[in-house]
């Protein structure tokens, strides 16, 4: 387990991170979400024991970064912002090294190596110096050196960062099936990563925590929540009797009466009145739907982005 408590750090009188404290049980894919600056890569940093913290503890696996340094890393894959690596050597020649250091050797070595390049796809790039690949790649490299002593924690700073949108899925599928027996922390600002591969999501700002639950939890604080989307087959003029609902406190009317966006009272779920309403003017309609609430608009709220 993860247990970060009281977690603080100063550089000089500036404050980078402020009092998080959180935990991680195994089986999580946390995704740590904020704007530039708030801190998220500091508080990976302290996690890994790369940065000393100013007040506060964390302990990982039962051991405190502080204290037991070397107990930590042995458990910890880590991928740094930028994945940065010896450039001048060839890929196979880079993840050898990464795995002696590890403590592998011989056939141990050889098995781990093809189970990561498998993995991660690098069959292709193998005997290519690291500083000729692309971006994408170079993250591919990363994300071999962080898997190749299969630990049971993973930091990952924007592990998709440079990738396409094939490579993208391919790592998120990575991730979904690792942390089946991993714990996963997942720095990201790519808002549609965090529905997609992680299982809970916490939102920092200039340093402190503002929010804390799963996907589904945080796009109910939206004003979208249990918000009705219609768009019409034909325009049709229909504000006024949308608005004139009990359930309906804010009316949103989109291309010219093509679409309208339904925002409920609070409480309320306004579907059944809105279909009923839509039946009895017999207004033929193209689609209808529920919306689950927005990540994006939960975030702009909290970070005042």
């Amino acid at each position: 387990m993860i247990e970060v408590q009281h977690l603080t750090k100063r550089f000089g009188s500036f404050t980078a991170v402020n009092d998080l404290s959180f935990e991680v049980r195994p089986g999580e894919v946390l995704g740590f979400l904020g704007p530039n600056g708030a801190g998220k890569s500091t508080t990976m940093k302290m996690l890994t024991g790369f940065l000393p913290v100013t007040s506060g503890s964390v302990r990982i696996g039962g051991h405190d970064v502080a204290q037991d340094p070397v107990a930590v890393k042995r458990q910890m894959g880590y991928l740094p912002e930028g994945a940065p690596s010896y450039g001048d050597m060839t890929v196979l020649a880079f993840l050898r090294f990464i795995g002696e250091i590890r403590g592998y050797h011989g056939a141990q070595l050889r098995q781990r190596l093809l189970k990561v390049v498998d993995q991660v796809g690098l069959q292709q790039v193998l005997k290519q110096p690291v500083h000729t690949l692309s971006k994408g790649y170079k993250r591919r490299v990363g994300l071999a050196q962080t898997l190749l002593h299969d630990p049971a924690i993973m930091i990952l700073d924007e592990p998709t960062d440079g990738l396409d949108p094939n490579q993208k899925q391919q790592v998120r599928q990575l991730i979904a099936n690792l942390a089946e027996d991993k714990m996963v922390i997942i720095s990201t600002h790519i808002l549609e990563e965090v529905s997609a591969v992680c299982s809970r999501a916490m939102i920092i700002a200039a340093g402190e925590k503002v929010a804390d639950g799963t996907p589904a939890e945080l796009e109910a604080r939206s004003r979208y929540h249990q918000a009705i989307s219609v768009r019409f087959q034909q325009p049709v003029n229909a504000a006024a009797a949308f608005a004139a609902l009990a359930e309906i406190s804010e009316v949103d009317e989109l291309e010219q009466g093509q679409s309208y966006l339904l925002f409920p009272q609070p409480g309320a779920r306004p579907y059944h009145a809105v279909n009923a309403l839509i039946e009895q003017q017999g207004w033929e309609v193209d689609t209808l739907h529920i919306e689950r609430g927005r990540l994006d608009d939960v975030f702009r709220q909290l970070t005042g982005v």
